[in-house]
C-alpha cells in the first residue's frame, strides 16, 4: 500500500510532467520551500505553478530513498525542452496532509540524502 508521503510526491512529479498548472498548484503547500540551481526560499503554489510552466522540466522517478514519515529523497532524471539528454538529480520531498510542502533538487543522490538526514536531525531535535 502506498504511504500518503509517496501518494503526494507521485502526484507533484504527474501535475509537473503533465504540465498542468492547476494540478501542480493543488500539489503543494501553501508555501512550498523550493530550491534549485536558481536559488531557495518559501514560493506560493501559484509561482510553482509558474515555475512548472516557465522551466517546461519533466522528472522521472528512478529510485525512492525513505528517510522519515514525512521526508524521501526521489533520484530522477530531468528534461528541459531544450534538453537532449537527461540529467540525473535528487529532491529531498517533505509532504504533510497529501501535499508536498518541500522540493528541495540537488546536483546528485548524496548531496540529497545528506541533506535529508540532516533536515530529519534538526526537526528530531526541536
Amino acid at each position: 500500500m502506498e504511504s500518503s508521503l509517496e501518494a503526494a510526491i507521485n502526484e507533484w512529479h504527474a501535475s509537473v510532467n503533465d504540465g498542468d498548472l492547476q494540478r501542480s498548484a493543488r500539489a503543494v503547500g501553501r508555501p512550498i520551500v523550493v530550491l534549485g540551481p536558481r536559488g531557495a526560499g518559501p514560493i506560493t503554489p501559484e509561482q510553482f505553478a509558474e515555475w512548472v510552466e516557465r522551466s517546461g522540466i519533466k522528472l522521472i522517478p528512478r529510485s525512492w530513498h525513505p528517510i522519515s514519515e514525512r521526508l524521501m529523497v526521489v533520484e530522477e532524471d530531468a528534461t528541459w525542452p531544450e534538453s537532449e539528454t537527461p540529467t540525473r538529480v535528487a529532491t529531498v520531498f517533505r509532504a504533510s496532509d497529501g501535499k508536498v510542502t518541500a522540493s528541495l533538487r540537488l546536483p546528485d543522490l548524496t548531496s540529497a540524502l545528506e541533506l535529508a538526514y540532516i533536515c530529519r536531525e534538526m526537526a528530531a531535535s526541536e
